[in-house]
């Protein structure tokens, strides 16, 4: 009997031995697995990169009559842009830029639901930047707004351009002092003062502070809707008042004067660099009517699109402004650089050549 007893006692403390076995284990091995678990979660967290932080864009901002003839032009050099850029169209009021209207991506449903009808010469271009500008602005991280109309070609890739525009924290504004033409009309004195007229190409490329500067304009803007108006052609003067002598009449075209003269009535021309991005040539018309002659931008044809023309202009380096005997040599970062990234006017066909010699960017 007393055997027994001692039997099932050992019996016992051999079952609480395994048991306590038993629960160590499970214990090292649960801390195993945790640690192993924990090693894993941390490796993970070192290799899992942080979340991209999106840098400043370049609104690129299109004036178009309706749909964009050089989309295609467009569409390749956007595909460098890594989400460094944002587009906005103004068409005609009711076009809508969709999969019937264009073949690029990029300008699906870009266009502004705000727009107006545009008459060349008229305060309604300025008014159409204005509007491009004020949606741009709307996004906080376009940080640049470029002009553009809807005959201009890139002239280099998308890294280039963006890296040209943001070396520097200036506007470009081709800008001069308009002292020949006659442009100026007194009545705009005291608001807009002569000595705050200026003049210069529309296609313009603004920091975020001066296109807030051009949207919240409630001063400069009605004296141009009101007192700069380009001289009307002979065919419609029965519709006007003409003067005997036409010759004093002021042939104003807002979209040369607005921007630069409003940079300058805000004392910012210390802020711009003045000079245009945007190459234009220019030719005199040979009308034998008096009233048609001037100056008109050349519209570059499909026998005109050739390498050596893009290596002319992509080779200037300076601009010279006869009214201010200035020379704007071109520079970024510091060194001597090409004067233009963009160009114009080109039609579809020779935009499309360029783009098919694999001249372009």
């Amino acid at each position: 009997m007393k055997r027994k007893v001692i039997q099932h006692k050992w019996k016992k403390k051999l079952f609480a031995l395994i048991l306590v076995v038993f629960c160590l284990g499970s214990l090292l091995y649960m801390q195993t697995r945790y640690h192993h678990v924990a090693g894993l979660v941390s490796l993970q967290h070192h290799f899992v990169p942080e979340p991209k932080v999106q840098g400043p864009k370049i609104a690129f901002l299109f004036i178009a009559r309706n749909r964009l003839p050089l989309e295609m032009v467009w569409d390749a050099f956007f595909r460098g842009g890594d989400s460094k850029f944002s587009i906005f169209v103004h068409c005609r009021p009711g076009f809508l830029l969709n999969k019937a209207t264009t073949r690029s991506p990029y300008f699906l449903n870009r266009q502004v639901n705000d727009s107006v009808q545009v008459e060349w010469g008229e305060a309604s271009m300025i008014e159409a930047e204005r509007i491009l500008a004020r949606h741009a602005l709307s996004d906080p991280l376009n940080d640049r707004f470029v002009f553009l109309s809807d005959s201009c070609i890139p002239l280099y890739n998308f890294s280039y351009t963006y890296d040209y525009i943001m070396s520097t924290s200036n506007s470009f504004v081709d800008s001069f002092a308009d002292t020949k033409e006659g442009r100026y009309n007194p009545k705009m004195d005291p608001v807009i003062p002569v000595y705050n007229w200026r003049k210069g190409s529309q296609w313009a490329v603004l920091t975020r502070k001066h296109a807030k500067v051009v949207v919240e304009d409630e001063t400069v803007f009605p004296m141009f809707q009101k007192y700069c108006k380009k001289k009307p052609l002979p065919e419609f003067w029965r519709a006007h008042y003409i003067p005997a002598d036409t010759s004093k009449v002021h042939n104003c075209i807002p979209d040369e004067h607005y921007v630069q003269t409003l940079l300058a009535q805000k004392d910012l021309d210390a802020e711009i660099t003045r000079r245009p991005l945007t190459h234009t040539a220019w030719d005199i018309s040979n009308s034998r009517e008096y009233d048609r002659r001037g100056w008109h931008p050349v519209t570059y044809k499909y026998s005109d699109a050739t390498p050596m023309l893009l290596k002319f202009i992509k080779e200037i380096d300076n601009i010279y402004y006869e009214t201010e005997y200035r020379r704007e040599w071109c520079s970024s970062k510091g060194k001597p650089s090409t004067c233009f990234l963009f160009a114009r006017k080109f039609t579809r066909t020779a935009a499309l050549r360029l783009l098919n010699m694999s001249v372009l960017g």
